[in-house]
């Protein structure tokens, strides 16, 4: 196009001072000047003119300026034509670098990063970040003497506006922070991680995402729903970041509750209780909701069953827990009454949604007749306490019947303050005549029964150490939790009677070591006996009209031991084993020998724990309590050390950091961990043996930091060659696994005595 061809003299005269010869931009160019007039002053235009002229003139063809033509009046509405100096100097160091092609993907998301920053300061900052990652990251690779472009740059501005819609500018630093750390060399890993195709990219951006996140509350909410509602359904959380499409709402199924992975603050309710009031909607749905055939009903009459069911469960849940109105109240949308105009827009949702407002608040003031008759005929029949999801569907049809509108049927719906996303979808509450295998009803027995027994414990997440970038994976690996199952006790009192005589000789050792002598403690209101000479002197005061010294009794503690002890034992695939030079695997030995160290710690009257563990990937480590610190050395305990059996592989640093948030919690002076292996930490999902060596050597640093001491019983003749880099001096390798029984108490009086 030529300016003869613009029939306007002023577009003649802002083509001319465009200055550009690529028939693309001349295709398009009036409909972005017609933007671009409507949102930018005249001194605006001249200089967006003039900086769509350079960029037009870098020699990157014409994508750069048809994406700044069309993105700049955008951005330039959200943060203000000022920031302009900033974008074209931040164009030209990219210009200057090898990162050309990263100008596109970059002025291709101005505008939608422009509307998630909202500030010419804060584009700067997102700015900076950017051009630090790209200088950072741009430079030889693997000791090339090229100079290369950074990989990950393209990415990261394609994947800018969903990540500023996730995290904060500072969570954004520390994203991209990682992924230098840890990339800087590697180009297509770089890639992935900034493209977020890569398991840690994602691990580290839901750590840093801004609001309450579901692993960080989820046993919280795992109690809440066992200690107030009775219920242990595995909650599966959702991911919101990663669906921009379709936004998923809560729903239940077979497989468990499912929730979002983050809830934000919202309307003075904190993250949590937004959790707490999602779940106690479920439940009532759960406990109270009878399904029913969905093929009776037609689309509107569907919905309102739904409104009026919600209200329905909501209320019987606030019957058995009053303060849920708070929650449900604060987080229910109030439309305004005259908001929607049923001239040109389908009033339906928000008629319900005023109805469901005031089903649940006394408060609500609307002034409509049929919604106060509807909420006094919905009252009633609650008071009757005959209610139930066939009878409230009734109730649903004749409000529909009673409000139906002509412009009910318009394309053009009412949205605005009719969302209520802490409710389930509803799914639950259907039936189809036509069903096939896999739609078939899987809660037709499903109701949950106040005394359903917990199975199961929700995992814990822990932190994972990788020497190459020398930075923790965040919530790497998922530590689940539970009681062994019970055996024979039996078959360790046999135990213990073979080693008769090792143990009359480990209990003259106990002996020398158990406290002997007790000390008094003096000057106490409340104690074990009356303190005599304090007591008289307080008599003679009391007498002589001075305040007497309440303090007149006293009290003894033991002057001696006070630790606690924690036994950790590997239960990986290997203990199946046969032990050198015997019949017996290395299990059973195990066995013995573990046996022997509880009967002389429960001589000593030290608390103690015992726990097992096995991994099957990062995902999957098990950790199994034998013994706690609040059980006597009993059948109970002994039943499940019967029952001890091995698999799978060693995770050990995860292991070794959940057992030390329960020896972290005693109050004892002195904290022992000790750990009995048989080989070297290892998974099936790690090609790098070195990467699980150095994070359990990294485990036993954060110990020491918490006054734990660790200490490794070693099984493996090979054990030398990396046990000592594991745990420095705090080991001992038994080559003789035969004396294991015998070794292991000794060993233990030889650490605590």
């Amino acid at each position: 196009m030529t300016e003869t061809e613009y029939q306007h003299p002023l577009m003649k005269a802002y083509w001319a001072k465009l200055d550009s010869g690529f028939k693309p931009i001349a295709d398009v160019f009036e409909d972005v000047m017609a933007e671009a007039l409507a949102i930018l002053t005249r001194p605006g235009i001249d200089a967006y003119l003039e900086a769509a002229g350079v960029i037009g003139k870098l020699g990157r063809g014409v994508e750069p300026m048809l994406a700044f033509m069309e993105e700049w009046p955008g951005a330039a509405k959200s943060i203000g034509e000022k920031a302009l100096p900033d974008v074209m100097a931040a164009i030209q160091r990219i210009q200057k670098s090898p990162n050309g092609k990263a100008i596109t993907p970059f002025l291709e998301t101005l505008a939608p990063v422009a509307r998630k920053l909202r500030s010419q300061e804060r584009m700067g900052r997102y700015l900076d970040i950017a051009l630090d990652f790209m200088e950072r990251t741009t430079g030889s690779i693997h000791g090339h003497h090229t100079t290369f472009p950074s990989p990950g740059l393209p990415d990261f501005f394609a994947q800018a506006p969903f990540l500023l819609g996730q995290l904060t500018l500072s969570s954004l630093k520390n994203w991209v922070e990682y992924g230098i750390r840890n990339y800087r060399t590697h180009p297509e890993r770089q890639k992935d991680y900034f493209s977020l195709q890569s398991a840690d990219s994602r691990a580290v951006l839901q750590r840093e995402r801004h609001g309450t996140l579901f692993m960080d509350v989820e046993r919280k909410l795992d109690l809440y729903l066992r200690g107030l509602w009775r219920d242990s359904e595995q909650l599966v959380p959702y991911s919101t970041a990663f669906d921009e499409l379709r936004k998923p709402v809560p729903y239940y199924d077979k497989l468990g509750m499912r929730i979002p992975d983050v809830y934000d603050d919202a309307g003075g309710i904190s993250g949590i209780d937004r959790y707490r009031a999602t779940l106690a909607h479920m439940v009532g749905h759960r406990r109270w909701t009878t399904p029913i055939f969905a093929d009776n009903f037609s689309p509107f009459q569907r919905m309102a069953i739904e409104f009026f069911e919600d209200a329905r469960v909501e209320c019987l849940v606030m019957r058995v827990y009053p303060g849920l109105r708070r929650l449900f109240t604060a987080l229910h949308p109030k439309p305004a009454e005259d908001a929607c105009d049923p001239t040109t827009t389908s009033c339906l949702r928000h008629r319900l949604a005023m109805l469901s407002r005031a089903l649940l608040d006394p408060e609500h003031g609307y002034q409509d007749a049929d919604l106060n008759d509807f909420v006094g005929r919905f009252n009633a029949l609650m008071d009757q306490g005959e209610s139930g999801t066939e009878e409230i569907a009734g109730l649903a049809i004749s409000y529909v019947a009673r409000t139906r509108r002509q412009s009910d049927q318009l394309a053009k719906m009412h949205f605005a303050d009719t969302v209520i996303d802490y409710r389930d979808d509803n799914r639950h509450m259907w039936r189809f005549h036509e069903q096939s295998d896999d739609e078939e009803m899987f809660d037709d027995h499903r109701k949950v029964e106040w005394e359903e027994e917990p199975s199961s414990l929700p995992p814990r997440h822990y932190p994972e150490w990788d020497y190459r970038s020398q930075t923790y994976r965040p919530d790497w690996a998922s530590v689940y939790e539970a009681l062994h199952p019970k055996g024979n006790p039996a078959d360790i009192d046999k135990l213990l009677q073979k080693h008769g005589a090792l143990a009359k000789r480990l209990k003259r050792i106990l002996d020398l070591l158990k406290p002997q002598d007790k000390v008094r403690i003096r000057y106490q209101e409340e104690g074990s006996e009356l303190d005599l000479d304090v007591a008289l002197r307080s008599l003679i005061d009391f007498k002589g009209g001075a305040t007497p010294d309440p303090r007149i009794n006293m009290s003894h503690r033991t002057n001696g031991r006070d630790i606690s002890v924690m036994l950790l034992l590997d239960l990986s695939e290997s203990l199946n084993e046969k032990a050198a030079g015997g019949d017996q695997t290395i299990l059973e030995l195990s066995q013995e020998a573990v046996s022997l160290l509880a009967w002389a710690v429960e001589q000593l009257g030290d608390p103690f724990a015992i726990a097992g563990f096995h991994s099957n990937t990062r995902h999957d480590v098990r950790y199994l309590h034998i013994k706690g610190y609040g059980e006597r050395w009993g059948d109970d305990a002994k039943g499940r050390l019967a029952a001890m059996q091995a698999g799978y592989s060693t995770r050990m640093g995860a292991a070794m950091r959940h057992a030390a948030h329960y020896l972290e919690a005693r109050p004892a002076d002195k904290k022992l961990m000790l750990i009995l292996t048989d080989g070297q930490p290892s998974d099936i999902d790690t090609n790098d043996d070195q990467l699980l060596i150095e994070d359990t050597r990294r485990a036993v640093k954060e110990l020491d930091q918490k006054g734990i001491f660790s200490y490794c019983i070693s099984l493996d003749p090979k054990a030398d060659e990396y046990v000592s880099n594991i745990f420095g001096h705090q080991y001992t390798v038994i080559d003789n696994i035969q004396r294991l029984p015998e070794k292991l108490p000794e060993l233990f009086l030889a650490l605590t005595k």
